[in-house]
């Protein structure tokens, strides 16, 4: 009767999926087994005499001689966790057992390849990671930031930006571009035809590399920039389409991407694109919380807010300010008219007009309806708020050409100045509301345009 009889150590020792390395007192390769060449990349004899440390991620090196030094002075280690950057390029995680021979005077360990479980508990930490970010980063940009971290643990992301489309506006912007060539690019319309248009447009990824990049680039698409070696694009989207694009470069052989990253990085675009929708929508529901949507101005709540903090500070260092309180004549008239469509254009070109009449360091209002507020800080004279009052009745009495239609309206202008006039928001809120009517008693705009128009300083109605 036949006994099976058990193969060469040799043959048993190279069957094994984990590998087997022996290294010298210097740390270099005496050893090792044939799955060496499957965990890392490297035959045999391509690492025999050279030393462990330089496969050793950079990052882990220092705290791996350490590891060494412990194992050479007779402590065994167990689950001893690093990585090492393969042949290829990529990074392997892996786990060692090790222990060190006083009589051999060699270092005898074997290596179990986690890269795959490292990845899944990344995954896992980055995808959390990404919903905390979306309740917890107090603005865009800030998660913006932290999705760049968080991706960065998962693969090299040295150059990397976020691109969000505006369907509404048909544009394509940036709002956070790292790289270490190029600048912050323009914003772009949808069929601009370049790698991130195409991105977005198609709802594909796109990984260019030297060996695609002739397929992709005959297909009309454009690639602005530096040229890079790999280029890794994928598209956010969300159940309500797609929203942008995340992307990674390279522009050196030390970092190319694969196919294996192109499966992450969309893995974890989906909740990215969730995590930027929700903070658009946090964004823009604090947004309309304090302004007027129709014409992006502060609304009452806001105005008053800064007109508290102004009065504060023109407490603490003695200073006037001042009040305007704006109503529009006739705006019912040309609303009526026309249609609610061309008065909220007029309202619009209203706040554009009275914008360009202050500046950086004044707030424009609206109040609600056709009644505008202009809070001017820093005056010297009384005088001064007179004079911008003049500007904005004058702008405001010019034409409105609006989709076709040309309308006609005026102001009536109210001047509250502080301390003249009160020492608290609603004292000057007031007098500035009646010196208003005031100017609209007197000096309303009649409906054939004989009258003149006026406001009202000091109590005083003024014939402008």
């Amino acid at each position: 009767m036949e006994t099976n009889s058990c193969p060469p150590l040799h043959t048993v020792v190279d069957l094994l999926l984990d590998a087997i390395c022996v290294v010298d007192m210097d740390g270099r390769y005496l050893y090792v087994s044939a799955a060496y060449e499957r965990i890392f990349g490297y035959a045999p004899e391509e690492v025999l005499g050279r030393p462990m440390i330089e496969l050793v991620h950079p990052d882990d090196r220092e705290r791996t001689l350490q590891a060494a030094r412990e194992i050479m002075g007779g402590r065994h280690q167990f689950n001893f966790q690093n990585r090492y950057i393969r042949k290829d390029g990529k990074v392997v995680h892996i786990m060692w057992s090790a222990r060190w021979s006083e009589t051999d005077r060699v270092r005898i360990a074997i290596a179990h390849d986690i890269t795959e479980v490292k990845r899944a508990e990344s995954m896992q930490s980055a995808l959390l990671a990404i919903s905390e970010s979306a309740h917890t980063a107090k603005d865009l940009l800030a998660l913006f930031q932290r999705i760049h971290q968080i991706i960065g643990e998962l693969l090299p992301a040295k150059n990397f930006y976020v691109a969000l489309y505006d369907g509404r506006r048909d544009e394509l912007s940036f709002p956070y571009f790292v790289d270490e060539y190029d600048p912050v690019p323009a914003p772009r319309p949808l069929h601009a035809g370049t790698l991130t248009c195409e991105v977005v447009r198609e709802g594909h990824p796109i990984l260019l590399t030297p060996s695609t990049r002739n397929s992709l680039l005959r297909r009309s698409i454009r690639y602005v920039g530096r040229d890079s070696l790999d280029w890794l694009g994928v598209p956010l989207t969300t159940p309500n389409g797609c929203i942008g694009a995340i992307v990674v470069q390279s522009y050196s052989g030390d970092v190319r991407y694969t196919e294996e990253d192109q499966t992450l990085l969309q893995f974890v675009s989906n909740q990215v694109a969730v995590a930027i929708e929700r903070k658009q929508n946090d964004t823009w529901l604090q947004y309309i919380a304090g302004h007027d949507v129709l014409t992006g101005l502060p609304n009452r709540e806001l105005f008053h807010s800064h007109l508290e903090a102004a009065l504060a500070a023109a407490r603490r260092d003695p200073q006037r300010l001042s009040v305007l309180y704006i109503d529009l004549d006739r705006f019912k008239q040309a609303n009526d008219s026309h249609g609610h469509d061309i008065g909220d254009l007029l309202l619009c070109e209203v706040a554009q007009r009275i914008r360009g009449c202050l500046r950086e360091s004044d707030t424009v209002g609206r109040l609600g309806g056709d009644e505008f507020a202009v809070l001017l800080q820093g005056i010297h004279q009384p005088d001064d708020a007179s004079i911008v009052a003049e500007k904005i009745h004058e702008t405001l009495n010019r034409p409105f050409d609006l989709d076709g239609h040309q309308l006609q309206i005026s102001s009536s202008i109210g001047i509250a100045v502080y301390p003249e006039h009160g020492e608290d928001r609603k004292q000057l809120m007031r007098h500035a509301d009646a010196a208003m009517y005031a100017a609209k008693k007197h000096g309303r705009c009649a409906l054939d345009g004989t009258d003149t128009p006026a406001f009202s300083k000091n109590g005083e109605t003024l014939k402008a």
